[in-house]
């Protein structure tokens, strides 16, 4: 099986009998390399509709970044960059040396009900942060008055321009009240002007459009800036005459723009995804249910509440945990996409670091059998995701035709989960068809806080050309 190599030494001592029902969930979560290949030609069709005049589920935002940089930017620019679970504020330094930076950051937790207040609330807290990071680093304005800032805001946003953007609908279990439909650009400077902090926003883009940006600077092979962590996105550079819904912008023949794919809405009609209960159960209780099929499917916020529902179910069972106390168990997330990290990594005979695992975020102590089921939905789980992801990412090289290249990957689930890359690069080798004995033609690069620095960069190419548009 290509889906998933099934591996019977995790399961060695368990009588068959006992583990038939797993062949239910390998026919859920194994996706053989046919079945990868149709849903990739279905999101390349989707891509192409999303950047029609008529749109689709694919949002397919042209970001108004109409370049990459050249690797000698200057300048010091303040970042804040707002994910689905924290917020990082950083001082980005970009110094006269080719593709040299130098940054400060610090990173703060959003608090879950910041996630489901009002407008007003999220910002003022946003504005708190950063007063708070400005101090601490005795950051003061420069010869304007004001301080230039770059926010990196990745939600789904329609931009007239780099300085602006309207909130399309909030993902990532997001559902903060007043913000959707508005542009979150002078809401936010509105928070700034109540902290009476002297920062003016200068670029507003999504952490892919700023991971695509930072991996371009440092590697110009790079042609995709993906997230792999809480949601699930990609951004690439596509040619202006290639996007009808900008045919009346009145671009140059020759421009070209980074568009932020949004693809986390893939097949939200749920035409080629092979959802199974799980997934359906995951969506009808997320804050919005019939939204981001895709990044639902994949994502590190969702993968671990998948394995919590599943162990839940085989407990009911009666098939894990016989007569254990599972009440932390049930708990809403309560499991994140670490704890299947740190489970996979146990190569113990005993499985002892899974049993520690298991005994503090969970105060469970299953026995060896039950560790060992885990370990294997776990691999179920984890490898469906991954080859889900490699699905995006191979739909952008077909339609741009990018037989080789690199893709600049940023996100804690990414960066962090030691099994991820290798199971999306087999995927993208069983979609794309390269030949066995040659190495990946599309590599997968982490750029860890890729975000920030791009956001950084997309700032400082707009004060150079603001420079020379209104020479001093």
């Amino acid at each position: 099986m290509s889906g998933f190599r099934y591996r019977p030494e995790i399961l060695q001592g368990i009588p068959d009998h006992e583990t038939t029902y797993l062949k239910q969930y390998e026919h859920w979560f194994i996706l053989e390399p046919e079945q990868l290949k149709r849903i990739t030609d279905h999101f390349v069709r989707e891509l192409e509709q999303g950047l029609s005049k008529e749109g689709g589920n694919i949002p397919m935002n042209p970001t108004w970044v109409m370049g990459f940089p050249s690797g000698y930017e200057t300048g010091r620019i303040l970042t804040l960059d707002m994910g689905g679970t924290n917020l990082r504020v950083c001082r980005v330094y970009l110094s006269s040396r080719k593709r040299h930076f130098e940054q400060i950051q610090r990173t703060f937790k959003l608090p879950e009900e910041m996630k489901t207040g009002t407008g007003e609330q999220l910002w003022d807290f946003i504005a708190g942060r950063l007063e708070l990071f400005l101090e601490e680093h005795n950051i003061t304005s420069e010869h304007d008055g004001t301080i230039p800032l770059s926010f990196t805001f990745s939600f789904p946003v329609k931009q007239k321009s780099i300085r602006s953007g309207i909130l399309q609908r909030w993902t990532k279990n997001f559902n903060v009240s007043g913000v959707e439909g508005h542009d979150v650009v002078p809401q936010l400077e509105a928070a700034f002007l109540r902290q009476k902090l002297p920062v003016r926003i200068v670029a507003l883009l999504n952490d892919t459009t700023g991971t695509l940006i930072a991996s371009h600077y440092i590697d110009p092979k790079v042609k995709v800036g993906s997230i792999f962590s809480t949601g699930c996105n990609a951004a690439y550079m596509e040619e202006c005459k290639l996007i009808p819904k900008l045919e009346n912008a009145a671009l140059p023949d020759k421009a070209s723009v980074i568009i932020n794919t949004e693809y986390g809405a893939f097949d939200n009609d749920r035409k080629v995804l092979p959802l199974n209960p799980f997934d359906w159960q995951i969506d009808g209780e997320s804050a919005r249910p019939g939204t981001q099929i895709y990044e639902k499917m994949v994502s590190g916020l969702y993968i671990g509440e998948m394995l919590r529902l599943i162990l839940v179910t085989l407990h009911e069972q009666g098939k894990l945990f016989k007569g254990l106390d599972i009440t932390r168990l049930r708990h809403e997330n309560s499991l994140e996409a670490s704890f299947l990290s740190v489970a996979e990594l146990d190569v113990s005979e005993d499985l002892g670091d899974m049993r520690e695992e298991f005994t503090e975020s969970l105060s469970l102590s299953p026995d060896l059998n039950d560790l060992k089921v885990c370990r294997y939905l776990i691999g179920l789980v984890a490898t469906r995701a991954a080859r889900l992801y490699a699905c995006g990412i191979a739909a952008i090289c077909k339609k741009k035709n990018m037989k080789r290249c690199h893709i600049g990957v940023d996100g804690s689930a990414f960066n962090k989960y030691s099994a991820f890359k290798g199971r999306a690069a087999q995927g993208l080798r069983d979609i794309l068809d390269w030949p066995p004995d040659e190495l990946d033609w599309i590599a997968l690069n982490p750029s860890e806080d890729g975000s920030g620095v791009g956001a950084a960069l997309a700032a400082a190419l707009i004060i150079e050309g603001d420079h020379k548009a209104n020479p001093l």
